[in-house]
């Protein structure tokens, strides 16, 4: 439970403010002091808008689970059906993992402990497991569907139908459901039948062509980041699909991809191809139009220093590397004389910033109006001042890890973020409650399902 607390402030002095984090579990008090400006909203927050809507997830690994954890942000009810024995794909994805708590329930000392993975993708979920395969099974995920406004999947087209639960069977048992589905490369098409991964389509769908160095073969981006798109896609696709429903009364079904996401996400390097015809190519972190607008070495470590004009520049030159003759230099005194010439100054500046380390050039850069910014690894992303002062990470009570940090939601209402009430379940941890709860079946009926192995 939070509870916000603001200090006195003296005249000229930023609000102090404090966030008391109560834990339930072992009744500590933590105390996390943010200095705000004046201009800070309000922490209101607003409601959970998708209170009462109802998702059945039978996503794995990462563009659904994305969009789904998204949706869970902000209030569904997101209902993970998971495989009986296994689950998702990435509960095995490890080390790293949690490691377990001495309080961690029995009934689930089977299970693997929880990959960083899972843990990443799946907060304010339940999880349930169901061999849908089987008649029985089938049947429970039907039941599901009744009660349900969303439906998310991300099978091989034309899989799921081969069991009853495609768009058309779907339809029939709920005609209001939105019905999302998320493959490699669509409903139709040559290639509706190919799975999708994230990292060949990195490279079919032309990002790998323009990622890398330009000397060196084509390189993959360090995240999914295709995937990751996807799932923001489906995300709003599906708030789409919830208003259109409010207007229509009917159920939409959603086909959203990889394919078409990763050419989307090409950006203005696909419009420089429609437009003018120009092939798009591998610079590094350099741009094409822009000197100097990169990655440059120092003596501990590397700063990005991006000189969008020929003032920028000119500040750089003479202020922060000490160097006036550079700004008056001809090859160098506007853009396009430096991008002609990029070959001479960038190996000019790279010796210059040698010289020194990287606090002393980013103690120069401050305040100068060049943008600047140091290459940070993952311990310094996460303790860097403005992570701290927004509160970027969450901790909550996981039943087999004890307390976990997690990524906060990346969005605030009035100031304020979405919950996470639920942290990253274990496999089937919600299984009875589920089906006792929200399907009404009787303990006998569940009894009878697990020594079935449906569930």
């Amino acid at each position: 439970m939070l509870s916000l607390c603001k200090a006195s402030v003296s005249p000229g002095l930023r609000a102090t403010r404090y966030i008391q984090a109560s834990k339930a579990v072992s009744g500590s008090v933590r105390y996390l002091r943010l200095d705000a400006a004046d201009t800070e909203p309000a922490r209101s927050g607003i409601p959970p808008p998708l209170t009462g809507i109802r998702i059945v997830d039978l996503t794995r690994v990462l563009a659904g689970p994305t969009a789904t954890m998204l949706l869970a942000d902000l209030g569904a009810d997101v209902i993970k059906v998971e495989e009986v024995s296994r689950g998702d794909d990435t509960r095995s994805w490890s080390p790293p993992a949690a490691p377990l708590a001495d309080s961690a329930p029995a009934s689930a000392s089977h299970l693997p402990a929880e990959s960083a993975y899972f843990l990443a993708v799946n907060r304010n979920k339940r999880s349930i497991t169901v061999n849908f395969k089987k008649p029985e099974g089938l049947e429970v995920v039907h039941d599901l569907i009744r009660k349900a406004d969303v439906l998310v999947e991300n099978f091989i087209p034309g899989k799921l139908a081969e069991m009853g639960l495609g768009w058309e069977d779907c339809r029939e048992i709920n005609p209001r459901l939105i019905y999302a589905s998320i493959t490699g490369y669509g409903q139709t098409g040559p290639y509706r039948k190919a799975a999708g991964y994230d990292v060949v389509i990195e490279g079919e769908a032309g990002l790998m062509h323009i990622t890398g160095e330009p000397d060196r073969p084509p390189c993959k981006v360090g995240v999914a980041v295709t995937d990751i798109s996807t799932g923001l896609y489906a995300h709003g696709s599906i708030l789409a699909a919830l208003l259109s429903r409010q207007q229509t009364g009917k159920g939409v079904w959603i086909d959203v991809n990889l394919f078409e996401t990763q050419i989307a996400g090409l950006a203005n390097i696909a419009s420089n191809y429609l437009i003018a015809g120009a092939e798009g190519s591998r610079h590094g972190t350099a741009h094409p139009s822009i000197v100097p607008y990169q990655v440059f070495p120092c003596k501990d470590g590397f700063l990005m220093i991006g000189a969008g004009n020929d003032k920028q520049f000119a500040t750089l030159a003479t202020k922060i590397l000490d160097r006036p003759g550079l700004a008056q230099d001809e090859r160098f005194a506007t853009n396009s004389a430096r991008v002609a010439h990029r070959k001479t100054l960038v190996p000019i500046l790279t010796e210059i910033l040698m010289e020194h380390d990287r606090d002393h050039w980013l103690k120069k850069f401050n305040g100068q109006g060049v943008p600047f910014g140091p290459i940070n690894n993952i311990q310094q992303t996460f303790e860097h001042p403005q992570a701290k002062a927004r509160g970027i990470t969450v901790e909550v009570e996981h039943p087999r890890a004890g307390p976990i940090k997690l990524v906060a939601p990346a969005v605030s209402y009035n100031g304020k973020r979405m919950p996470v009430k639920r942290a990253p379940p274990y496999l089937s941890q919600h299984t009875d409650e589920v089906l006792r709860k929200e399907l009404g079946y009787s303990e006998d009926k569940i009894a009878r399902l697990r020594e079935q192995k449906i569930i």
